[in-house]
């Protein structure tokens, strides 16, 4: 199996259109296209971009030799992601129930909740037994948890923390519009590259819903504006 082949057979294991991959390592879908038919082959960035995505190692693409099959313990979209529901919910389904949640409170300017502690800052999203609260303090620096329940039951949860390098230069509209275009199989911050004019928003992230870690920037016209850390998992 050439490298095309492995890079297929990793993202139809994973239930990916091209372009769903496309976005989510920063490329266009032409690009995927002519990886996958052997037209061309990926640079370095990219290898390490698919192989962080995919949760293999970049050897293991080189090589082609372990493909179509997850690595063990790490659980795809479009399977039971253990621990999450009770296995009631799939990563996929998981994460664009999460998605919409997101959409739907600080990246939509949805509206604040009720401080639940002193000068906190609480949004909140119902749909049917799933439940999503967003808790965060401070401003030009700021701390926080994402949390999600199903029923009575906490099935996932993110911490993050972040700060604003240039005041003058950060572009808080602009972050929320990249959050929006959160995609569902990487449903932790924003897409992997969001970039409007002078604006630019880069999301590194390893691991799945279910243990993960990552950290996301702004850069304004090459100037990095604004960064953040953050990481989580399921909760069983």
């Amino acid at each position: 199996m050439n490298i095309g082949s492995c890079i297929a057979a990793l993202r139809k294991d994973r239930g990916l259109s091209q372009e769903a991959l496309a976005e989510s390592v920063g490329v266009s879908r032409q690009a995927v296209t002519k990886w996958e038919s052997g037209e061309s082959q990926p640079d370095l960035d990219n290898l390490i971009a698919l192989a962080s995505f995919f949760g293999v190692t970049v050897d293991s693409l080189i090589r082609a030799d372990s493909c179509g099959a997850s690595p063990s313990g790490s659980p795809v979209p479009g399977r039971a992601l253990p621990g999450l529901a009770g296995g009631r919910l799939d990563a996929l389904a998981f994460g664009e129930i999460l998605r919409r949640a997101k959409r739907a409170t600080y990246a939509g300017k949805g509206a604040e909740t009720a401080s639940s502690r002193p000068s906190s800052h609480d949004l909140a999203y119902r749909e049917g037994d799933f439940s999503y609260y967003d808790t965060y303090f401070g401003g030009e620096a700021f701390v926080g948890e994402e949390a999600a329940w199903i029923g009575e039951n906490p099935a996932w949860s993110m911490n993050y923390a972040g700060r604003v390098l240039v005041p003058d230069l950060f572009p808080s509209d602009f972050l929320k519009e990249a959050l929006c275009a959160v995609p569902p199989d990487l449903p932790f911050r924003g897409p992997r590259v969001y970039e409007r004019g002078d604006f630019a928003y880069h999301c590194m992230v390893t691991g799945e819903l279910s243990w993960f870690q990552g950290s996301e920037e702004i850069l304004v016209r090459g100037v990095k504006t604004y960064e953040c850390v953050f990481h989580g998992g399921a909760v069983h």
